[in-house]
């Protein structure tokens, strides 16, 4: 039996995964134990629980796999100074004492880290590898899909010198095709547009998304025009005159900004029609290059099957484009997407390319709904409330199915963390706050009251399976909530009677769905497939409201607040229960009812804990 550890830490979004013979054990982020969001430290608590979960040491591991190559980006990054020199000095100066002292010397890191986690010394340490950047997320993507060939196509910020790579996947084997280099990256211009717009970089692209529907695309002409040079087959090349992120310490300069008649919108300040036309533009210029890189790939491998991985993989709106309108018969996307992701492709290049691993392949993907975190009884949540002083009930299964039903109707929140945590950013019915999607308040109550974010923000279906067709204009699974796909026709409001004729954030007030909470502005939603297979209490609760009310949809947004991590551990869980408007709190068997836990001593300091995303 051979168990491989991959890691992923120093950038942002470190993670842990453990492979045991091919089958995934346990995967897990840093932020989620840390409780800071994006942490990039190295993952002492994500890869302590994955050597819990596999019940090992850690000299009983026989591999450790970095999911990138630091050298390879320490050549990129002295390059990158070199050829813009002596432009971007300031920015040199300060990240070289970081290279100099952690990541240039990262093997001897990370055998220090391990040792002392592993409470061993370094020779009894398992072998140390390391993968490549992009290959690390093109293993995420195929190895664990349900295709026994597919193209592979991963797209980000950077690796070390990869932004876009193209590969094909047949059984255990992955080979590169091509790929597009630094300072071309799809990743960075959009997240030049998250920074122009006022959002945070590595954080607040999906906001970006979101805004796009409630502009009007008329930058298009203008950045295709100035910014990138976008060829037939979806390659490209960016215009670097009007970038700041080789050398700077921002991503866009002062042409840039003349370019769209004024600075970057300062975070937090009042969004304008302006950037809400901004992000429709960037988000249509994203589709399109998607969209033809998709075609290519198609036309070079014949493949029938696309899998996805890398951070722009993450644009649901994109992927639901390259579903619809893509040659593929299917697609599928990595849930963990971005650099956590990498952790897991990491392992899996070791156990099937540098071990010649079998993988079989059933139809099914290996990602078990992507419940890959800790669980946690019954006993371990009975002292974990008791030492807060909280009030419970405790039902069995049924019991509480049907009450938690009664409960959603009567357009109640509740706060739902039940079996493993999800691995990735989005929470899939695990560590989720869930409502009523028929309510019209709903969108702006758990905006404003319960996660204190931006109104605009739209909320995700969770949908049961064998309905979704009912609902969406989607006629397969979508489990890791990747996918957007209009909601169907027969549900949504008339333009004529919905106020359609409203214009940018006016149209968040329009009547669109008998789902409103769900629906976005342009009639679209991020679908979730809840299937009995992979969540079998989440689809229970689901049929439960669909009986009491014939909807077989909910709202799932993630468990937390704005800038906090998605909840780890039931402390977490009832403190952010407790600090928000939510009504109820399930956590596995036990109930819980806001007018029934004692005072909790009302104190706004707390949200200075987690620096807004």
């Amino acid at each position: 039996m051979t168990t491989i550890l991959g890691i992923s830490a120093y950038y942002h979004d470190s993670a842990a995964a453990l492979v045991r013979d091919g089958e995934i054990v346990a995967a897990a982020q840093e932020e989620r134990f840390s409780r800071k969001k994006h942490d990039s430290r190295f993952p002492r608590h994500a890869i302590a629980y994955c050597l819990k979960e596999a019940d090992i040491r850690m000299t009983e591991v026989d591999e450790v796999v970095f999911y990138d190559k630091p050298l390879v980006k320490f050549e990129r990054l002295l390059e990158t100074y070199l050829s813009y020199a002596p432009r971007g000095l300031r920015s040199f100066i300060m990240a070289m004492p970081v290279w100099l002292k952690e990541k240039l010397y990262l093997k001897s890191t990370l055998k220090k880290e391990l040792a002392g986690l592993g409470q061993c010394k370094k020779k009894e340490l398992p072998t140390l590898l390391f993968a490549e950047h992009h290959q690390s997320h093109a293993a995420s993507a195929f190895f664990p899909s349900p295709f026994d060939n597919a193209a592979v196509l991963c797209l980000d910020g950077v690796g070390e010198w990869a932004t876009t790579s193209a590969w094909i996947g047949e059984g255990n084997q992955l080979k590169a095709l091509w790929e597009i280099d630094f300072p071309h990256s799809l990743g960075l211009l959009y997240s030049a547009f998250t920074y122009y717009t006022g959002f945070k970089v590595n954080s607040g692209e999906y906001k970006l998304m979101g805004l796009a529907p409630y502009g009007v695309p008329h930058y298009v002409d203008l950045i295709y025009e100035h910014i990138i040079d976008l060829k037939e087959d979806g390659t490209f090349r960016l215009n670097m005159d009007y970038f700041n992120y080789c050398t700077g310490l921002t991503m866009t300069n002062e042409k840039f900004h003349k370019l769209f008649r004024g600075k970057p919108r300062k975070p937090e300040s009042k969004l304008t029609q302006k950037e809400m036309d901004i992000a429709a533009s960037i988000q249509v210029v994203t589709e399109e290059v998607v969209l033809r890189l998709a075609k290519t790939l198609h036309r070079e491998t014949g493949m029938d099957y696309l899998c996805l991985a890398g951070g722009v993989a993450l644009n649901c709106v994109a992927n639901g484009r390259v579903l619809r309108e893509g040659p593929f018969k299917d697609i599928w996307i990595q849930p963990a997407a971005g650099d956590a992701g990498g952790a897991l492709g990491a392992a899996l290049t070791a156990w099937h390319q540098h071990r010649g691993g079998k993988r079989d392949t059933t139809g099914k993907d290996k990602m078990a709904g992507s419940y890959l975190g800790p669980a946690f009884s019954h006993e371990q949540i009975r002292d974990e409330l008791d030492r807060m002083n909280a009030n419970y009930v405790k039902m069995d299964d049924q019991q509480l199915t049907r009450k938690l039903a009664e409960i959603l109707a009567e357009k109640h929140v509740i706060g739902w963390f039940q079996g493993r945590m999800e691995f990735g950013p989005r929470a899939l019915g695990g560590r989720s706050i869930i409502g009523d999607p028929r309510s019209p308040e709903m969108q702006s109550v758990m905006n404003l009251k319960i996660k204190f974010r931006e109104s605009f923000r739209p909320f995700a279906p969770a949908v049961l399976a064998e309905r979704v067709s009912d609902y969406f204009e989607l006629d397969r699974p979508s489990p890791y909530m990747l996918i957007v796909a209009p909601v169907k026709e027969s549900l949504r409001i008339p333009e004529v009677q919905n106020g359609f004729h409203m214009f940018g954030i006016d149209k968040l007030h329009s009547l669109r769905s008998q789902l409103q909470s769900i629906t976005h502005v342009d009639y679209s939603a991020r679908i979730q497939t809840v299937h009995a297979e992979t969540n079998p209490r989440f689809h229970a609760l689901l049929k439960a409201f669909e009986q009491k009310t014939g909807c077989g949809v909910l709202v799932n947004t993630s468990f937390n607040v704005r800038g906090e991590p998605i909840v780890g551990s039931p402390t977490d869980a009832y403190r952010c229960f407790m600090r928000t408007e939510m009504d109820y709190l399930v956590v596995e068997n036990f109930l819980l009812a806001k007018s029934s836990q004692p005072e909790w001593k009302k104190d706004d300091a707390w949200m200075k804990e987690f620096e807004l995303d």
